[in-house]
């Protein structure tokens, strides 16, 4: 017998990915989303957190983005 799973792919390049690891290693056990990690970058996740990945993952590059100082 054949198990599927409604999920969301992901690819994005390895900081990501690690990124995305430690944002789910961060949560309590009910809440972690990582249904399966299929290589160094691509994952399969839960598709309710689309938008909770998108918001760390946009708050994450802006912490980390350089600004040239006037």
């Amino acid at each position: 017998m054949v198990n599927a799973t409604k999920g969301l792919f992901i690819s994005c390049d390895i900081p990501m990915v690690q990124f995305i690891i430690n944002l789910n290693a961060s949560l309590p056990a009910l809440q972690k989303f990582i249904i399966h990690i299929l290589d160094s970058s691509q994952m399969f996740v839960q598709p309710h957190v689309s938008e909770m990945i998108r918001s760390a993952t946009a708050d994450f590059r802006e912490q980390n983005s350089y600004e040239k100082p006037p």
